[in-house]
């Protein structure tokens, strides 16, 4: 045992002994990977059957300068695309709304009208790219354009691949990107599985995000349980409208982030589809392997980013993302050491794609299934937070599950305390960042950084002015019309607003319809 001065601890306050045996793992029985509860990954062969996605994350400005930044990224090697939206689109307004003003484009590309959505994708097969749209409120809209894309290309639903991020619990408790009350928001998640499963049966209908969480402060414990436990609830709704969790179950992934403390996000990441596995079979009976088995999209740890000697972010970009590789992503997103700063440059990004690619190609990271399985280390970190996190879920449980949870403000507190722990044992040196309280120095090397154009927020609002004039108002007023009358009943919202966007009816002529039916949600009178 470590003496009190000698006292190791993860960030979930595990205590990190000098060294583990056999002891540690008593009894410990692996299974393969492929197989049940599905420990040391998904697939039998995982990586040498199909190496993970190499997925950057890329918006801003103008549709036309993230397409220039797509096309740039597929031509350099990366397999699939992942959209950033700027915050009035996150929030269901328009480029023109007052409240937009300034905004636009800021944090990631504005789309307004499927002439945006058509500029995104111009000269990009979607028949052939996985595409990822990290969008939640407003998700089922912007799936809608995309489909609509996809058709004025030939392309039909079937064979569009992708993920939809449509996690809007974890909206409630870290971002705040939120529009409706949580009731409402969990009717559009699930009508969009529905709609999903007849019309674009090969998408992932959700990505169930601890990513934003972490982001938050959390531990990696309550990352893990909070996740799983809007999971849960996610899947609970899907049964309530009559889904049948061995079908739905195929379509749902993950987003975990890839934090800096190697072994306990390896450990994170084979806890996480144990503990998945036995929830999608004890609690909603799932028999289908495909439905049981947790796949996750992992990115590196945004909030451990530093402005302060920022090169020092790609050795902290690289050691993350190989803790994904080691706990088996399906897919991985690498962070620019400049994120820090601002929007990451063309340089910033072909590194961080490069790191990637190194880690595959020169590392050893596609050669064998759960490296580090066996280790007498990770599989007592697996248990330990296997079993923290089991118990954090059962209190959420016991408050009435993770929607109820929110609405009490438990996930919130929870998440609030980590984070101001965290920062006072920054303040007082407990925990050492590298270049800011330890072995801080003066920078002098300036970094070129991304520059946003001026104008492009002019011709971002032309724009959508444009299509406002050239539509038929008298379609486009129906259209409206039909999403406010099925909002108000009971059935599938998503048919009436495709033939609103076709109609040319924008994203938020649309939310202003679901807002004055379903309401806003307010946090602060709640």
């Amino acid at each position: 045992m470590a003496t009190t001065e000698d006292r190791r601890e993860t960030d979930s306050g595990i205590e990190v002994k000098p060294v583990y045996t056999e002891e540690d793992v008593a009894g410990l029985e692996l299974e393969l990977p492929g197989e049940f509860p599905f420990t040391r990954g998904p697939y039998a062969d995982m990586y040498r059957g199909r190496p993970w996605t190499i997925r950057q994350y890329a918006g801003f400005a103008s549709a036309e300068e993230t397409n220039t930044r797509f096309r740039y990224l597929l031509e350099r090697g990366q397999h699939g695309l992942s959209v950033a939206f700027d915050l009035p689109t996150q929030l269901g307004y328009d480029s023109d709304d007052e409240r937009a003003v300034g905004e636009v484009g800021r944090t990631g590309v504005a789309i307004d009208s499927l002439a945006d959505m058509e500029l995104l994708f111009d000269r990009i097969p979607l028949g052939e790219v996985s595409t990822s749209m990290t969008i939640n409120a407003p998700a089922s809209l912007l799936l809608l354009l995309y489909e609509l894309v996809g058709e004025a290309q030939g392309v039909p639903g079937e064979r569009l691949r992708g993920t939809v991020q449509n996690d809007i619990l974890k909206e409630y408790i870290a971002r705040g990107n939120y529009i409706f009350p949580p009731r409402p928001s969990m009717r559009l998640t699930t009508d969009l599985f529905a709609y999903c499963a007849e019309r674009l049966p090969n998408w992932n209908t959700i990505s169930i995000s601890g990513y934003h969480i972490r982001e938050a402060g959390s531990t990696a414990v309550q990352e893990l349980a909070f996740t799983l436990a809007n999971g849960i609830a996610y899947c609970q709704a899907a049964v309530d409208a009559g889904l049948s969790p061995d079908e739905f179950g195929e379509r749902l992934s993950f987003f975990f982030n890839a934090h800096n403390h190697f072994f306990q996000e390896v450990a994170k990441f084979r806890a996480a589809r144990r503990l998945w596995a036995r929830i999608m079979r004890e609690r909603f009976g799932v028999a289908n392997q495909k439905a049981q088995a947790l796949r996750f999209h992992a990115q590196t740890g945004g909030s451990t980013l530093t402005a302060q000697q920022p090169e020092n972010n790609v050795a902290r970009v690289t050691v993350q993302a190989l803790a994904a590789i080691c706990g088996g992503a399906q897919s991985i997103h690498t962070n620019a050491f400049d994120e820090a700063l601002a929007l990451p440059s063309e340089r910033s990004v072909r590194i961080a794609l490069r790191t990637q690619q190194i880690l595959a190609h020169e590392a050893g990271g596609t050669d064998t299934a759960d490296p580090l399985g066996g280790g007498f280390f990770i599989e007592e970190l697996t248990n330990e937070l296997e079993q923290r996190a089991r118990e954090l879920i059962e209190h959420v449980d016991e408050l009435g599950g993770a929607v109820a949870a929110v609405e009490q403000g438990f996930v919130q507190q929870e998440i609030e305390q980590a984070a101001f722990a965290h920062t006072q044992q920054v303040e007082a040196g407990e925990k050492v960042i590298v270049g800011v309280n330890r072995y801080a120095e003066v920078q002098s090397e300036e970094i070129e950084l991304h520059r946003l154009d001026p104008e492009a927020e002019r011709r971002q609002l032309e724009r959508t002015a444009h299509v406002r004039a050239e539509r038929n108002a008298g379609e486009a007023e129906t259209a409206l019309e039909r999403v406010r009358e099925t909002a108000r009943g009971e059935a599938n919202v998503l048919p009436p607003m495709r033939e609103a966007l076709r109609a040319r009816c924008t994203v938020g002529e649309i939310c202003n319809v679901l807002r004055e039916e379903f309401g806003l949600y307010d946090a602060q009178h709640t």
